[in-house]
């Protein structure tokens, strides 16, 4: 494997950590070095850790109550008057409900707001189809203007919270509730726009965002078992996506699959196609979710119902690999 300082035990043994955690934490150490940064909540404060900043920073907090889109409206002024604001709230409200405000009042002026989206995904578990964000990532990537960042795990979410206050114009960092395995460290590369090679690999290319990263990588394994060489990418920015590492992956291994905790329309692994099929089609598989919404359960009991595993992995990975021999 590439060393790429993952954590000890990323695999077998991993540390659990809640991705939003990594947003709080994040959040806070941006308070300390950036006086600009500023934080409106929609009272979620506790439930996406923007709780630890207003504790910290209580003036340059703000809580606008249940109101997303007059939040992101108030955060595209801040942005003029020279702050850097970070909205926060559930993915399903800030794409959806303040959808509008994100694309015409925050995209189109191309104004300096951070939106922090959390509980995405199936994983959420217990809130339940209207709450798990399963299309946000298609809403987002579609509007021009805006960076689209889903990071894998707690670390890589708090090294994109940072990035994102140095990335001029409107950026999205989609979160989870649950706690999820920690596969990478501090010291890890982590570049906003730039997929990083997790495993080398010849028979396939396993491209991946979110927790998804991590299943990847057990899939690598099992795979191996088969005689089955798969190189794994964190392609945790999905807009601007990284052309360079995924063409040289298709060239390299012939075969591709993506696999992404989102609706498989219009996603990360719609992304990935785009590039390819414009410019090194192979055969493709994509891991994901299969046009429907979510339902209450334990958190890994519907990561497993909706075929998010690693073993899901596996099938279309070798699906992929036999399609390449024709």
């Amino acid at each position: 494997m590439k060393e790429l300082n993952l954590s000890p035990g990323a695999i077998s043994e991993p540390e659990m950590i809640p991705t939003r955690f990594g947003y709080g934490d994040g959040l806070v150490e941006l308070g300390r070095i950036n006086p600009s940064v500023v934080v409106l909540g929609a009272d979620l404060s506790s439930s996406l850790c923007v709780d630890r900043f207003r504790d910290a920073f209580p003036e340059r907090f703000i809580q606008t109550g249940i109101a997303e889109q007059d939040m992101m409206s108030f955060a595209a002024g801040l942005s003029l008057a020279g702050k850097i604001p970070f909205v926060s709230t559930y993915g399903v409200f800030c794409t959806g409900r303040a959808w509008d405000q994100l694309r015409t009042t925050v995209a189109y002026a191309n104004l300096n707001v951070k939106v922090g989206s959390g509980h995405g995904g199936v994983s959420v578990g217990a809130d339940g189809a209207t709450h798990q964000a399963l299309e946000d990532v298609s809403i987002t990537r579609t509007i021009p203007n805006v960076t689209v960042i889903v990071p894998a795990d707690y670390q890589e979410t708090l090294k994109a919270t940072i990035a994102a206050a140095s990335i001029r114009g409107p950026v999205v960092i989609r979160f989870g509730r649950e706690k999820v395995p920690v596969i990478t460290t501090r010291e890890t590369p982590f570049t906003a726009g730039k997929a990083e090679v997790y495993r080398e690999g010849k028979d396939v290319t396993v491209a991946a965002c979110g927790q998804m990263v991590y299943e990847s990588l057990v899939a690598a394994e099992i795979l191996s078992s088969e005689g089955i060489s798969a190189r794994i990418i964190n392609c945790h920015t999905v807009k601007p996506i990284d052309s360079e590492t995924l063409i040289r992956a298709a060239k390299e291994t012939g075969a591709v699959v993506t696999a992404e905790e989102h609706q498989v329309m219009g996603g990360f692994g719609s992304a990935v196609a785009e590039v390819l099929c414009q410019n090194y089609p192979v055969p493709m598989k994509m891991v994901g979710i299969q046009d429907t919404f979510g339902q209450s359960g334990d958190p890994d009991d519907l990561m497993a119902e909706y075929g998010l595993k690693a073993g899901n992995i596996v099938k279309a990975a070798l699906e992929a690999v036999r399609m390449k021999k024709g």
